[in-house]
């Protein structure tokens, strides 16, 4: 399904015809630009790459991926592909817009990197329960045990422990589009979503 690249602006509240009040995302969807279509004799995949955040000038190796777009046409500096079954109707050039895509109401997935938290425990990252903190017990926030002795005699890998947190990609999924403002290029989506403000986001129908 062909989605759109947008940016994090931040959080607000509209109200509902009813009267409620709804917490809401702010995404910033430029019209983004179609830069390349990977076609399953060439490429190994059918997707389409979307090109935002125009620039006057790119580097070398960045300015020959763009080589087919059209004379005239921006150089966009930031580039996504999205895996589609059908290319009939998508060409080179072509501008997609949150219009021509989306409508209130709808339900989308969005994608995004979730905000970095540096080291943390295994309390904070994972949830675990801390020890008691009475009785002379000097066990309040250590990890205990980590695995068997003697047989492996190793630890597992992938055993959840203290580590770096955050700053993964993260897909938030089924949220619904409480606006979609095409004369504004912004979608208000219900919720939070994942990353910072100026955060890259990619958004597509559930």
């Amino acid at each position: 399904m062909i989605g759109l690249i947008g940016r994090k602006a931040g959080m607000t509240q509209v109200f509902q015809p009813d009267g409620t009040m709804v917490a809401v995302s702010v995404v910033e969807v430029a019209p983004n630009t179609v830069t390349r279509l990977r076609t399953v004799e060439r490429d190994g995949y059918a997707a389409i790459q979307l090109g935002t955040d125009e620039k006057p000038e790119l580097n070398k190796p960045r300015t020959g991926q763009l080589k087919d777009l059209p004379k005239g046409s921006g150089l966009p500096s930031t580039l996504r592909e999205f895996r589609v079954d059908d290319l009939s109707g998508y060409e080179i050039g072509q501008t997609l817009a949150v219009g021509d895509l989306f409508a209130d109401g709808d339900l989308v997935d969005v994608t995004g990197v979730s905000k970095g938290k540096g080291f943390a425990g295994h309390i904070k990252r994972h949830n675990f329960h801390r020890g008691p903190t009475t009785h002379g017990s000097d066990h309040h926030r250590e990890p205990g045990s980590i695995g068997p002795g003697t047989t492996p005699g190793r630890v597992y890998r992938g055993l959840r422990m203290a580590g770096h947190m955050g700053d993964e990609r993260v897909t938030t999924k089924k949220v619904q589009v409480v606006k979609a403002d095409g004369d504004r290029n912004l979608l208000l989506v219900r919720g939070s979503l994942p990353g910072g403000r100026r955060g890259l986001v990619l958004v597509k129908k559930a």
